[in-house]
């Protein structure tokens, strides 16, 4: 007897009648129904040839919104993300690069024409005095028994 396993967990899909989940065998169900509706309600109009094809394209919706998955959703999932993404937050997306080198470069020429000096140096000094005063606020609030989240 061989059991079969899914490699990942989340591909198990529980099996409600012949293999097919219960969405499975409601949205079939409701197919079935459609496809009997059309032929019983056009058989005598259209014919049997015309009635049995237009019965096919009733049901066709039905059977696919009950095994259609995209991305592990759903189609009422699917399509609630689509409107979303669509009609109700629609925003347009556009690259713009970003060169940190360039901006690196910038901010230090802009310090040295300000300092009249070496801009890395001007702003290796800002970046010391910084931590500095970080330390001291530091112990003194140690000191005091304060607590410093």
């Amino acid at each position: 007897m061989e059991v079969k396993m899914n490699k990942e967990i989340q591909d198990y899909k529980e099996s409600f009648f012949f293999g097919l989940s219960m969405r499975q065998c409601f949205f079939s169900l409701l197919a079935v129904a459609a496809a009997t509706g059309v032929y019983l309600g056009l058989k005598d109009l259209l014919g049997t040839e015309i009635t049995g094809w237009m019965s096919v394209l009733a049901a066709a919706p039905f059977a696919g919104c009950g095994f259609f998955t995209y991305h592990q959703m759903t189609l009422e999932q699917f399509a609630w993300a689509w409107i979303k993404s669509e009609i109700l937050y629609p925003k347009k997306l556009v690259f713009r690069s970003e060169n940190l080198y360039v901006q690196c470069l910038d901010e230090m020429r802009q310090a040295g024409i300000r300092s009249c000096e070496n801009g890395a140096e001007v702003i290796e000094k800002k970046r010391s005095k910084k931590n500095r005063r970080q330390k001291q606020t530091v112990k003194k609030s140690k000191g005091r028994g304060d607590t410093v989240d």
